[in-house]
């Protein structure tokens, strides 16, 4: 195990940009991929959140977890915001004024302030081509403000909005496959990350600092609050994600698909699902209909990869 641990950490960044003594609540997997994002982005790094859990926990006034420098901006803007830093910066820099440096600009916000509030934000900013990562921190809820239903919501979950009930299953429509919407801008690259697979998310930030124009990374962010699970069964939940389909972990470089962490044999949803209240009202058939939904979307994907990576030869 101390061979193993000095490997790591000859591979992964060990300054934090995310300090102790924030208020994220227990098992939180979100501020944990969120340190492990700004751990390999490192100092030369400026960012603007949206309004949301990540915001509320690391800035309590007069306070800051933030050891880089960090704006609040208004929920619907992070992206609009960090590309006009970007342009702002790079017109310093053609004029003398500010010297050529290598500087990360993020944006970054919730499930709800992405897929949702501020989608068309996004959407702007990568079709304008910024030199830029917009980072989405998905919870599958709006959990700041009570756990209320989002467009990325999977579909049967029981949220404060589409509550189970006699009537209702929860959640009654699909997850919005935002990574997808990205990819359809054909900006150079698009990923999705979970903390529960450190090195495939540490490769894949490096990727999107590294590239020129716009990047955008899905980060997979255990809610132990919202999904009402155990708090220590976090990094547990993203990899049973994972080995279920429910979460594929993949990167779309310049329109080439690749599946990082590929599934031979999956796992029963049903593993997945039983460890989250969220879930716990769902009838066996709903399951199956769930999975075979899964599978279908994981063979599309493969489909992609396959369609792309032939192309190129």
């Amino acid at each position: 195990m101390e061979k193993l641990n000095v490997f790591a950490s000859r591979l992964l960044p060990t300054e934090d940009f995310v300090c102790s003594g924030h208020r994220a609540c227990q098992g939180c997997a979100e501020v944990l991929a969120m340190r492990m994002v700004h751990k390999e982005l490192g100092r030369n790094t400026i960012a603007a959140s949206a309004t949301g859990c990540m915001e509320i926990i690391t800035s309590p006034y007069p306070e800051t977890a933030w050891r880089i420098p960090w704006i609040h901006v208004a929920f619907e803007n992070p992206a609009s915001v960090a590309s006009g830093i970007e342009a702002g910066y790079k017109a310093l820099m053609r004029k003398g004024r500010y010297p050529r440096r290598k500087i990360n600009f993020v944006g970054y916000g919730g499930d709800g302030a992405t897929a949702d509030i501020g989608l068309q934000f996004v959407s702007g900013a990568m079709e304008r081509g910024h030199d830029m990562i917009y980072v989405c921190y998905d919870n599958e809820a709006y959990m700041n403000t009570g756990i209320q239903r989002s467009s990325a919501t999977p579909f049967g979950a029981s949220t404060t909005t589409s509550p189970a009930g006699k009537v209702s299953i929860g959640q009654q429509t699909w997850k919005k496959n935002v990574p997808e919407i990205m990819a359809a801008h054909n900006i150079p690259y698009v990923a999705t990350v979970s903390p529960s697979y450190p090195f495939d998310l540490n490769r894949k930030v490096r990727k999107a600092a590294d590239v020129e124009g716009p990047a955008y990374l899905h980060v997979y962010s255990a809610c132990p609050t919202g999904w009402r699970m155990r708090p220590e069964l976090a990094v547990q939940i993203g990899r049973l994600a994972v080995e279920t389909g429910v979460f594929p972990l993949y990167e779309v470089e310049n329109g080439k698909y690749t599946i990082t962490q590929p599934i031979s044999e999956f796992r029963t949803l049903r593993d997945y699902l039983k460890l989250q209240g969220r879930f716990r009202h769902l009838t066996d058939d709903v399951i199956d209909d769930i999975e075979a939904r899964l599978r279908a979307e994981y063979r599309l994907l493969e489909a992609k990869v396959r369609m792309t990576h032939e192309e190129e030869v």
